[in-house]
């Protein structure tokens, strides 16, 4: 290990309870600072082991998820915003399954707050979008925080594999049904 990952690791370990809960209001912040989920997940594995990361990291995102569904509901603005990209990325007429988004949040380069937005679109009510939200979140906490130790020695060949099993596995969990407007139609 080199100096500075000993040197975290060791403020970890004297840091006792003020460690967990800097580490999921940081997941709170992360959003704000443009920091992807998959980097602070890979942290939360190197900093408290695969059980205590996996665990510190739901309750973060899950906290992050809440803190969006009121950000909404507080800035108008904010929301159009996510529907104008929403309605850019995947067209007026997509509504993803929540199985869809739980791998759509795996691939690191999908935006997480549009992923969320989505989610609260199919579940408008504050339980059922929180339920739900830690449902899709619980897949990419523990692919990232285990497995994110091997992502060094993955081939550029095994990454695209990776990438288009996911893309196969979110075609197979789409709706199968559209409905379309009659005006759009015409």
């Amino acid at each position: 290990m080199d100096g500075s990952t000993s040197l975290i690791l060791s403020f970890v370990e004297m840091g006792g309870l003020f460690a967990p809960i800097a580490f999921i209001l940081f997941h709170i912040v992360r959003q704000f600072l443009f920091i992807p989920v998959v980097v602070v997940c890979l942290a939360g594995g190197l900093l408290f082991g695969s059980v205590f990361g996996i665990i510190f990291s739901i309750i973060g995102l899950t906290l992050s998820s809440v803190l969006l569904f009121f950000i909404l509901r507080i800035f108008p603005t904010v929301h159009s915003k996510l529907h104008h990209i929403k309605l850019k990325w995947f067209g007026p007429y997509m509504n993803l399954t929540r199985g869809q988004i739980a791998l759509l949040k795996l691939i690191p380069f999908m935006h997480f707050q549009l992923l969320s937005y989505c989610l609260l679109e199919r579940n408008p009510d504050f339980r059922d979008y929180v339920v739900n939200s830690l449902y899709t979140n619980i897949p990419v906490v523990v692919f990232y925080t285990v497995f994110g130790q091997f992502f060094n020695h993955f081939s550029p060949t095994m990454a695209v594999m990776f990438l288009l099993a996911l893309s196969a596995l979110i075609v197979l969990l789409r709706e199968k049904f559209i409905v379309i407007k009659w005006q759009d139609f015409f």
